[in-house]
């Protein structure tokens, strides 16, 4: 006779709900948004459906939803036209990531979270996440671009700053760089184990960042994860925890459920996984061919990432899945 029936706690809706492990809620969720510096633009984004690059008119009016349906932090990367060598615009004051930054904080004060992103790629001719000499990244040369690119954005009012260049040091001299501005109060949340991953495409459709053919490297394996690691994962995670990191973030995230775990049970801060733009494109095709249904598919996707010990989760599907009640 069997006494031990785990099927008796699967038989209803209620008795699973009751017994769940894992859950995810609006609290769990960041926002990506794409920002231009024209104010009332709104260009979809052929590669992320239901995306869209926005100006700040029309970026108030989407946080202000998303803020109703209890998202509470928004991650902001910048769309430019104008672009050099040394990434220039992504320290200017007026930039368009800058000014979104002011109007937000300005709008909605502390109901909502600001984050930025740090990086060159977006800003730079030849896309790469740092200075470019001859064929080769150079890692020291770019800190402080990067650490100036940290203090333009905590000055303009944002709540953390998210480096996602993945060069050696970068967390130690941002944390000196906004500490010596008299940004104390600005939190860094680490791209600590950011892959060579192949499902970056559609991101750097939307912000223009893809490396650029004859500048540098051909792609960024020189600087981002080799996927083949997970143990390297671990290191990089802990050197930014010491460097000064308040967050640990891995990326992306379905692929590497594994090095969250890893990640998790290392590092005594709040971890992160960012589900990404290849990610959400992927679930995004299977629904509009009739191959999955969308809802359950996010649920299931967002679940795992949690299961595997993540506490924040960075999606494009945080509106949707809140808007059409997809999760718990």
């Amino acid at each position: 006779m069997m006494h031990d029936r785990p099927r008796r706690l699967r038989k209803s809706s209620a008795v699973r709900e009751l017994i769940a492990e894992t859950r995810v809620h609006a609290k769990d969720l960041i926002q990506p948004h794409f920002v231009v510096a024209q104010d009332g633009a709104e260009e979809a984004i052929d590669a992320l459906p239901g995306i869209s690059r926005q100006g700040i008119e029309r970026l108030l009016h989407t946080v202000e939803q998303d803020l109703k349906l209890g998202i509470t932090s928004a991650l902001l990367f910048g769309v430019v036209d104008t672009k050099d060598e040394l990434g220039s615009a992504g320290h200017d004051p007026n930039g368009p990531v800058q000014n979104a930054v002011k109007a937000l904080k300005e709008r909605f004060g502390d109901d909502l979270q600001v984050i930025a992103d740090v990086c060159l790629c977006t800003y730079t001719d030849h896309g790469h996440c740092g200075v470019v000499e001859g064929d080769r990244v150079k890692n020291d040369e770019s800190l402080p671009l990067l650490a100036r690119q940290a203090v333009s954005l905590a000055e303009a009012g944002a709540d953390m700053v998210a480096p996602s260049d993945m060069m050696d040091g970068r967390i130690f001299a941002m944390r000196e760089a906004l500490d010596d501005a008299g940004l104390t109060d600005c939190s860094i949340m680490s791209y600590a184990a950011k892959y060579a991953s192949n499902f970056y495409g559609p991101f750097r459709e939307a912000a223009a960042s893809a490396p650029k053919a004859g500048s540098g490297p051909r792609d960024r394996k020189t600087y981002q994860m080799d996927y083949r690691n997970r143990g390297e994962a671990v290191r990089e995670a802990l050197l930014d925890v010491e460097e000064g990191a308040d967050v640990i973030m891995v990326k992306p995230a379905l692929a590497y459920l594994d090095v969250i775990q890893s990640v998790r049970a290392a590092v005594d801060r709040p971890v992160a996984a960012y589900l990404v733009s290849g990610e959400y494109a992927a679930v995004e095709a299977l629904a509009e061919r009739g191959l999955a249904d969308r809802a359950a598919l996010v649920h299931e996707h967002l679940t795992a990432v949690r299961r595997a010990g993540a506490d924040i989760l960075i999606t494009y599907h945080a509106r949707r899945a809140l808007r059409e009640g997809w999760l718990d």
